[in-house]
C-alpha cells in the first residue's frame, strides 16, 4: 500500500512540476526522466447508423520540435487498424509532454482527428493531513489511488464519421510518391510513373534509374561495376529480364552497402527491386496488355484482397520477345600468317517467359504476422543467327580470301521457382525480431546447332561443318535470415542478425562434331564439362545507430567464412577452397545542417568471391573469336570503399545530391589471355580466362538532381564522372589497363497536360570508356558475348526514349501508353581491343526504335466484407505491424 501511494505520490508531483513548466526538449537533459507511459486510450469507430467499421487506420501522432525545419510537427507516434467489432486500443501513452491526437481516416469518410491529454484533477484543498498514511485507513486510500490512476484511461466511445460526398467508388489515388528518396545508407527510387518501361522488363525499368547503366546484351553496372541483384532484400536466381516491369515499385539503389547486408558484390554495390504491394481492405488489382513493333507482346494482371487479418495477392504475367540484333566484327590476327577476319552478324530471337507471385499474409494479434510468398518463372527463347564470314590469309606473296557463312539454330528453356516464408514480432514499438527463409531454384535446358558452309571462288558451296552443343543445368539457392532490433532511446537502436546462404550449381554440356559429309556425331571429349559447385556463406552482424542534436551515425561489423567446392565429372578433377572468418566493418556518419542540408560519409569493405563460371575450368567455343575457359585457382577479392555526400532539399520538395567516391580493390579478378589447341578444328586459339590482378582503383564523383519544376513538369538528371585502373604484374601485361577519364549521364521529363496526358523524355549518354572488367550475370549454361580481355575501349554513344500516355474512364482508371525507344538508332555499341595476338573492332545494335503500344485498367473495390460468412465470428484485435498501416 505504501508503494501504491508513493506512486500516487511521485505522479502528483510530476503533474504539479509540468504544470509550472514548459515541456522538455525533444533532446531532453542528462537529470531529466522521461514521463511515466502508463496511459491508455481506447474506442469504436462507427458509421452514422451506428454499424462499426472495421479496417479502420487509427493513427497517434505527437506534437513535437524538428529540428530540421526548427519548428513543431506532427510525428508518427502509433498506429493500429480497427477490429471486426470497430474497436482500437493505444497502451503506454505518456502522461504528460508533447501533445498528442487522434486522426482516423478511411476512403469515403471525412478524416477525423482527436486530441488525446491526461489531466490529474486533485481532491478539492489538495490532499488533506493524514490521506497520506496508508496505515490509518487503506481502504480509502487504496479508493484514492484507483480513483487518480483510472484518470489515466480514456474511453473515446463511439466515435462515428461522416461521409464524404466525393466519395469514390473505384481505387483513388491520394498522393503522389516522392522520386527520390534518401536514407542514411540508399536511395530509394519510385519507378511507378516511368511509362517508358511500360510492358517491359526490369531491364528497360533500369535504363531510367540514376546511377545505374545498362548495356546492349541488358547486364547493369553501377558506377561501372557490375551490381548484386535483390528482389525484397535478398538475393535471386532470376536475371533482369526474367523480371516484369509492371510488378515493380520501386528500386533501392545502395552504392555502399552496411553490415547489414551482404558482404559480396565486390566494388559493386547492390540494386534492391521492391515488388507493388497493396493491403487495402477489400479488393483491387489491374488488368494489362500490349504489343510491340516485331511482333512482340505481353498481357496478365494482379489482384489484391485483404479482410481482417488476412491478405492475399496474386500476379500473373507474359511476355513474349521478338528482339532483333544486327553487328559487325573487324579482326586481324598476328602470327608467323597474319589473318583478318570481317563477320557481319544478324541475330533474332523469338521467345517468351511467364512470371507468377501468389502471396498471403497472416496477422496473427497486433504484434506478431506471418507471410508466405510463391515466384514461378517459366522461359523458352529461340535465338537464331546468321554470320557471314570473309577471312583472308595474308601471305608474304598475296592474299588468299575464303568465304563462309554459320547458321545457328539454338533453343534456351529455363524453369524458376521461389518461395519466400517470414515471420515479424514486435515486442513493443520500434523493438522487432524478424525471421524468413528465401529458396530459389532453376533448371535450364539448352541445345545449338552450328552450321557453317564453306564456299569456292564460285560461292558454290564446297563443304559444310556441322557442330552441335547440348546442355542442361540446375541451380539451388537457399538463404536463411534471422535479424533482431532493439530500441534504446529515440535515436539509439541496435541492429543484429544471422544469416546462411548455401548454392549448388550442377552443369552438363557435351559437344558434338559431325565431320564433312558425315551423319554420325564425334564426341569432343576436349570440349565437354559435365560439372558441379557447392558454395556457402556464414555470416553474422551487428550494428548500431545512434546520434545526437542533428548528427547522427551508424557503425556496423559483418563477420563472414566461406567455402566452395567442384568437380568436373567427365574427368574427375575436384577443386576446392576453405576460406576463414574476414571481417567487414562499415561506418556511416550523417549532419544535418541548416536550411534542409545534410552531409554524408560512408566506410566499407566487402568482398567479391568468383562465381562458378568463372572457376569451373570449361572451355567454351561456340564463338570462334571469343573463346572463354574458368580458372579454378581464382581467390576473392576485397575491396575498400569511401564515399562522401552533399544534400540539399529546396523549396517544392526539389533535390540536389552530390556524392564523391573511392575504391581500392586487392587480388582483382579480371580477364587474361593465353593460347590453347581448339578439339573442334585442331588448331592454336585465343582463349579468355580469368586471373587475380594486383589490385585496382576506381574514383569518381556523381550529381543527382530531381526537380519538380511546376505542378505539370518534373525532371532527373544523373551525372556520373569516373576513372579506374588496374595493376598487374609485368609478366601479366595484358591484364593491365591504363587510367581513363569517362563520364555517364541520364536526363529523364514527365510533363503532365491538360485532358489526363502525360508525355515522359528520357535520353543517356556513355562517353569513351574502358572495357567492363567483368560484366557476366548469366545464370545458366556457358558465358555468352563475353567481353574480349585486353587493353580497349567501349565508343561513346547515346541514345533517346519518348512516350505518351492517356488516362480515361471513371476515376481514370484505364490507361494507354505509346512508348518509342532508340529514337535515333544511336544506341550503338561499338568497342575496340587490342593485345599482343590480334587487334579487332567489333559493333552491334539491339531492337533499335522499338515502337510499343501498351493498356492497363485499374479496378477494385473497398469491400470490408469480402471474405465474411454468417457464421464467422472475429476476434477484436486490432492489426498493427507489418501492413497494418496503409
Amino acid at each position: 500500500m505504501k508503494k501504491l501511494l508513493l506512486l500516487l505520490s511521485m505522479i502528483c508531483t510530476c503533474y504539479a512540476a509540468s504544470a509550472q513548466f514548459p515541456a522538455a526538449p525533444a533532446g531532453g537533459g542528462k537529470n531529466m526522466q522521461a514521463p511515466p507511459k502508463i496511459g491508455h486510450v481506447f474506442g469504436r469507430v462507427e458509421d452514422q447508423d451506428g454499424k462499426p467499421i472495421p479496417e479502420v487506420a487509427v493513427i497517434l501522432l505527437q506534437n513535437r520540435y524538428d529540428s530540421a525545419t526548427h519548428g513543431r510537427k506532427d510525428f508518427l507516434y502509433k498506429g493500429v487498424n480497427t477490429s471486426a467489432k470497430g474497436e482500437f486500443s493505444f497502451e503506454e501513452l505518456p502522461i504528460m509532454g508533447p501533445p498528442l491526437k487522434i486522426k482516423i481516416s478511411l476512403i469515403g469518410y471525412k478524416t477525423k482527428e482527436i486530441p488525446v491529454a491526461f489531466q490529474l484533477k486533485m481532491p478539492a484543498g489538495g490532499m488533506k493531513q493524514g490521506q497520506g498514511n496508508a496505515q490509518q485507513d487503506p481502504a480509502k486510500a487504496m479508493a484514492a489511488a484507483s480513483a487518480a490512476l483510472s484518470q489515466f484511461e480514456k474511453d473515446l466511445g463511439a466515435i462515428k464519421l461522416e461521409s464524404d460526398a466525393k466519395t469514390l467508388e473505384g481505387v483513388t489515388v491520394t498522393g503522389s510518391k516522392p522520386l527520390m528518396r534518401m536514407d542514411i545508407d540508399k536511395k530509394v527510387f519510385n519507378v511507378e510513373k516511368n511509362i517508358v518501361s511500360a510492358g517491359g522488363t526490369a531491364v528497360d525499368v533500369m535504363r531510367n534509374v540514376p546511377s545505374v547503366q545498362v548495356d546492349i546484351d541488358g547486364n547493369v553496372k553501377l558506377r561501372n561495376a557490375a551490381p548484386q541483384i535483390y528482389i525484397e532484400g535478398r538475393p535471386t536466381t532470376l536475371t533482369l529480364d526474367q523480371i516484369p516491369a509492371d510488378a515493380i515499385e520501386s528500386v533501392e539503389v545502395i552504392t555502399n552497402p552496411s553490415a547489414k547486408y551482404d558482404a559480396s558484390g565486390g566494388n559493386a554495390g547492390i540494386l534492391n527491386i521492391i515488388l507493388k504491394k497493396n493491403r487495402k481492405t477489400g479488393y483491387n488489382g489491374n488488368i494489362m496488355a500490349g504489343v510491340d513493333k516485331n511482333g512482340g507482346y505481353n498481357g496478365g494482371g494482379n489482384i489484391n484482397m485483404r479482410q481482417g487479418k488476412f491478405n492475399v495477392s496474386a500476379t500473373a504475367m507474359v511476355n513474349a520477345m521478338r528482339n532483333k540484333l544486327t553487328g559487325n566484327t573487324d579482326r586481324t590476327n598476328f602470327g608467323d600468317t597474319p589473318v583478318r577476319i570481317t563477320q557481319d552478324n544478324n541475330n533474332k530471337t523469338n521467345g517468351q517467359f511467364i512470371f507468377g507471385n501468389l502471396g498471403v499474409d497472416y496477422f496473427a494479434t497486433n504484434h506478431t504476422s506471418f507471410s508466405v510468398a510463391g515466384i514461378k518463372v517459366h522461359g523458352k527463347f529461340k535465338p537464331g543467327e546468321v554470320i557471314d564470314i570473309n577471312t583472308d590469309s595474308l601471305f608474304p606473296g598475296g592474299t588468299v580470301s575464303n568465304y563462309s557463312q554459320r547458321l545457328t539454330h539454338s533453343m534456351r528453356e529455363f524453369n524458376a521457382t521461389g518461395l519466400q516464408g517470414g515471420f515479424k514480432h514486435s515486442f513493443k514499438e520500434g523493438e522487432d525480431w524478424t525471421a524468413d527463409v528465401n529458396y530459389f531454384s532453376g533448371h535450364s535446358n539448352f541445345n545449338a546447332d552450328y552450321t557453317t558452309n564453306y564456299y569456292d571462288a564460285n560461292h558454290n558451296i564446297g563443304g559444310s561443318q556441322l557442330q552441335q552443343q547440348v546442355g542442361t543445368g540446375k541451380n539451388m539457392f537457399l538463404t536463411i535470415q534471422t535479424d533482431y532490433v532493439k530500441p534504446f532511446t529515440a535515436k539509439t537502436k541496435l541492429e543484429t542478425g544471422l544469416r546462411a546462404q548455401i548454392r549448388n550449381i550442377d552443369n552438363f554440356n557435351d559437344t558434338y562434331l559431325y565431320p564433312n559429309g558425315s551423319t554420325t556425331p564425334v564426341h569432343l571429349a576436349g570440349a565437354t564439362s559435365d560439372y558441379t559447385n557447392h558454395d556457402n556463406v556464414f555470416a553474422a552482424y551487428a550494428s548500431v545507430t545512434s546520434g545526437f542534436k542533428d548528427f547522427g551515425y551508424q557503425v556496423g561489423l559483418r563477420a563472414e567464412s566461406s567455402n566452395y567446392d567442384g568437380k568436373l565429372i567427365n574427368t574427375g578433377q575436384k577443386f576446392s577452397n576453405n576460406y576463414p572468418v574476414s571481417l567487414f566493418p562499415s561506418i556511416f556518419l550523417s549532419q544535418k545542417l541548416k536550411k534542409n542540408q545534410e552531409v554524408q560519409a560512408s566506410f566499407t569493405r566487402r568482398v567479391n568471391r568468383p562465381n562458378f563460371f568463372q572457376l569451373i575450368p570449361y572451355t567454351d567455343y561456340t564463338d570462334s573469336l571469343n573463346i572463354t575457359r574458368g580458372n579454378p585457382d581464382l581467390v576473392p577479392e576485397f575491396t575498400t570503399s569511401v564515399e562522401a555526400s552533399y544534400s540539399k532539399t529546396f523549396k517544392g520538395n526539389n533535390n540536389v545530391l552530390v556524392s564523391a567516391y573511392y575504391k581500392h580493390t586487392n587480388n582483382l579478378i579480371t580477364r587474361y589471355l593465353e593460347q590453347g589447341t581448339n578439339p573442334s578444328t585442331g588448331k592454336a586459339d585465343i582463349i579468355n580466362t580469368f586471373i587475380n590482378a594486383n589490385s585496382a582503383y576506381t574514383t569518381g564523383a556523381e550529381l543527382t538532381s530531381v526537380n519538380s519544376i511546376t505542378k505539370w513538369l518534373d525532371i532527373t538528371t544523373n551525372v556520373n564522372v569516373y576513372n579506374g585502373r588496374i595493376k598487374a604484374a609485368d609478366s601479366l601485361a595484358s591484364a593491365q589497363q591504363d587510367a581513363m577519364w569517362s563520364w555517364f549521364g541520364k536526363f529523364n521529363s514527365n510533363v503532365k497536360l491538360p485532358k489526363n496526358f502525360t508525355v515522359q523524355i528520357s535520353a543517356d549518354y556513355q562517353s569513351k570508356t574502358n572495357l567492363p572488367i567483368n560484366n557476366n550475370q548469366q545464370q545458366f549454361g556457358p558465358p555468352s558475348g563475353a567481353q574480349s580481355a585486353s587493353q580497349g575501349y567501349i565508343r561513346s554513344f547515346w541514345g533517346m526514349d519518348a512516350a505518351v500516355k492517356k488516362s480515361f474512364l471513371k476515376n481514370n482508371a484505364a490507361t494507354v501508353t505509346l512508348s518509342f525507344s532508340d529514337i535515333f538508332r544511336t544506341r550503338l555499341n561499338s568497342q575496340f581491343s587490342s593485345s599482343q595476338y590480334f587487334v579487332q573492332n567489333y559493333a552491334r545494335l539491339n531492337n533499335p526504335q522499338m515502337i510499343k503500344l501498351n493498356f492497363t485498367y485499374r479496378f477494385g473495390k473497398i469491400d470490408t466484407a469480402i471474405f465474411k460468412r454468417k457464421n464467422l465470428k472475429m476476434q477484436g484485435e486490432g492489426m498493427q505491424g507489418a501492413g497494418g498501416m496503409q
